[in-house]
């Protein structure tokens, strides 16, 4: 990257994943010395296939990941919808349900592209791991912060790339609940074996109020098994306790068959389910004092959109690009990167599916519906794309001591 200039400021990033390792490329390549903590042992490989798609998919050009991605490509080649007898509703390509663009956009496992992301900065920037962040003191020249290690270290700004569980939003803006928007549903997702000799695809079987999917990863031997369904409020207890998770997910499917039983059985033998809520975070402001949110922790959109590591992305150079642009003054800088990005956010989030229009319809009725709209796209041209997923373009990278360009909207909001 050429010869350093002294350092811009110090800045300290909290989480490793997509947004927490995307941000800190960019803020080190704009000059910034960075230091990234992660409560986990490194950076967590494997993981279900994500997608990035639309303007992130620049953003990983502009990265020079974009080759290793594009050779990490998934291509799925069909999901199959099925009743709850088992029986085949219709079989779709990916990109009419998930309105990818096919040749432009990419699907690789999500510790594929953490791992690429991680690769652009591991040597170049400080990582922390097995720690995370204890205490937040925000004063007139930076914010001084207790590890939980006990290590303590002043910085100029923190950001809080650690997940729509984010302990460092808590610490800074206050309890979950206050930006908790709950899409009422839950879900849990392990890995079982591949018995089935799925390879490139998903079957998605559908009863009201429930569904469950199994994915196979190119031709792999495991399956990325997915159970969710309808509950009325959120289960914040269960969300602690994961015995209760998994009783509560074996009590909603007990009744059900086709593969629901030997799913529910792998899911009880599966080392660490994944159980979660359906939801989306909805900040008012995504800064506060010298901290500012990215990625799930200022604005996760649910996986009902597929919309969150490329929003991750986005709002990493997004962030990056304003505090390069405004050097000195995070102030402007914070300010710069909401106005700048909250449109396409939201734009984004709104792109989850409601009524008879969901991917999980909770009456027979809306089931039915649905599944004529899914028979109906085996018929329809291929689709290029939402327009929501390039719905912004990107302002031009910053060099040493020059602003970026004003980002425009390539759609009106």
């Amino acid at each position: 990257m050429g010869t350093r200039t002294p350092s811009k400021g110090t800045v300290l990033v909290s989480g490793a994943s997509i947004a927490g390792a995307a941000v800190a490329y960019w803020l080190h390549r704009y000059g910034y010395t960075v230091t990234v903590v992660e409560k986990s042992a490194g950076v967590r490989s494997g993981g279900y296939p994500i997608d990035v798609r639309g303007t992130a998919v620049e953003v990983v050009r502009r990265m020079g990941i974009l080759p290793r991605l594009r050779e990490a490509h998934i291509a799925s080649r069909r999901l199959t919808f099925l009743h709850a007898d088992g029986s085949t509703v219709a079989s779709v390509r990916p990109q009419a349900i998930a309105g990818g663009d096919e040749g432009h956009d990419v699907e690789v496992p999500r510790g594929e592209l953490v791992e690429a992301l991680y690769g652009t900065v591991r040597d170049e920037v400080e990582f922390l791991f097995n720690d995370s962040v204890d205490t937040l003191t925000d004063h007139e020249n930076g914010v001084d912060v207790i590890f939980r290690s006990g290590l303590r270290r002043g910085f100029d700004l923190v950001l809080g790339a650690d997940g729509s569980h984010s302990r460092t939003r808590e610490l800074v803006c206050g309890p979950e609940r206050r930006f908790h928007h709950y899409l009422g549903y839950c879900f849990t997702i392990f890995t079982m074996p591949n018995t089935l000799g799925l390879s490139h695809e998903a079957l998605i079987w559908n009863a009201p109020g429930r569904a469950a999917a199994l994915y196979a990863v190119r031709d792999s031997g495991e399956l990325h098994a997915f159970l969710t369904f309808a509950h009325p409020r959120p289960p914040y207890e269960t969300l602690r306790d994961p015995v209760a998770q998994r009783e509560l997910v074996a009590a909603t499917f007990a009744d059900d068959g086709w593969e629901i039983p030997g799913m529910v059985a792998a899911m009880h033998r599966a080392p660490d389910p994944f159980f979660d809520t359906v939801s989306q975070i909805r900040m008012p402001r995504w800064s506060r004092g010298r901290t500012a949110f990215l990625g799930d922790a200022a604005y996760a959109p649910s996986f009902l959109t597929g919309q969150g590591s490329s929003l991750a992305l986005v709002g990493a150079y997004l962030l990056a690009t304003s505090l390069a642009t405004h050097p000195g003054d995070h102030t402007a800088a914070f300010a710069a990167y909401e106005r700048d990005a909250r449109a396409f956010v939201e734009l984004n989030q709104a792109q989850v599916g409601t009524g008879d229009a969901a991917l999980f319809p909770t009456t027979a009725e809306a089931l039915e519906k649905r599944n004529r709209r899914i028979r109906d796209l085996t018929t329809a041209p291929p689709r290029t794309g939402r327009p929501a997923h390039t719905a912004l373009t990107l302002p031009d990278p910053v060099d040493a001591g020059e602003p970026a360009s004003t980002t425009h909207p390539a759609a009106s909001h």
